[in-house]
Parts: structure tokens; sequence; C-alpha cells
């Protein structure tokens, strides 16, 4: 078994953000079996996210709020490529996908960031 990363953290962090931009959507679609179901993952994967923090050691601890930047800057990157897509190229969806489709698109521009350019490669 590896033991738990900053990155790894911050990848569970910005999933339970994705899984979160999602419910508006549910709620308005009246799809009640799906946000039962997205609740419960919600729950399991903010186990696991606690259970690695509390795995983490200090020096793990200590890069989070760079991460956390980040993570933060791609999602409202993902937001914003969203918006321009969809203004550019469909008719209006409604705010509750463009979050959606915005909070995923920032988590893989997070999730490609931290491959291409690990945090202890800037030196």
């Amino acid at each position: 078994m590896t033991a738990p990363t900053a990155e790894r953290l911050s990848l569970l962090a910005g999933l339970l953000i994705l899984m979160l931009a999602t419910v508006p959507r549910y709620l308005a679609g009246g799809h009640d079996n799906r946000l039962a179901l997205i609740a419960i993952v919600i729950a399991v994967v903010a186990v696991v996210a606690v259970g690695n923090w509390r795995m983490l050691g200090a020096g793990e601890r200590a890069r989070l709020p760079l991460l956390g930047k980040r993570l933060a800057l791609s999602l409202v990157a993902g937001l914003a490529a969203m918006g321009l897509w969809h203004a550019l190229f469909t008719d209006w969806v409604s705010w509750q996908l463009l979050i959606a489709h915005g909070a995923t698109l920032g988590l893989l521009l997070h999730a490609l960031w931290l491959w291409w350019r690990p945090l202890g490669a800037q030196g």
C-alpha cells in the first residue's frame, strides 16, 4: 500500500466539489434516485478523504494550501472555459449544468496539472 500524498488528497477534495456541484442539477431535474446515490458516494469519499488526511505527514500537510490554490484556480478556469464554450457553441444551458460541466473540466485540469508538473518539480 502506498502512503497517502497531498496530491491524492487534493484530487479527493476536487472530486467532492465536483459531486457537490452536480447536486443542484439533480434537484432541478427531480432525479431523486440519483440524488440519493450521489449523497451516499459523497459521504463515502468524504470518509476516505478524512482518513487520508489523518495519515498525512507534516510535510505533506504543509503542501496542501498550495495544492488547494491550484485546485481553486483549476475550478475557476474550468468554469470560465465551459461558460465560454456554451456561450459560443450552444444554446443557453441552465446554471446547474454549467457549474457541473465547469467543475468536471476544472478537476480534469487539476489532475493534468498535477501529472504534468508535480508540486515538488517547481523547486
